[in-house]
């Protein structure tokens, strides 16, 4: 039986649109390496310019 995963120890992106860090899913499994945005809203909005940092 395979080993669980502990949260913690799974790969994390920035998204490119609102640049908030997000965390592999396994629905993405296939497709990690393509996967840029963190949600479908950021995906449609991704003309968008990211947040100014303070």
């Amino acid at each position: 039986m395979p080993r669980m995963v502990r949260k913690g120890d799974l790969p994390r992106k920035l998204c490119a649109t609102c640049g908030l860090p997000f965390a592999w899913r396994r629905k993405w499994a296939r497709d990690w390496d393509q996967v840029r945005h963190c949600s479908d809203r950021c995906r449609r909005t991704r003309t968008a310019a990211p947040p100014a940092s303070t």
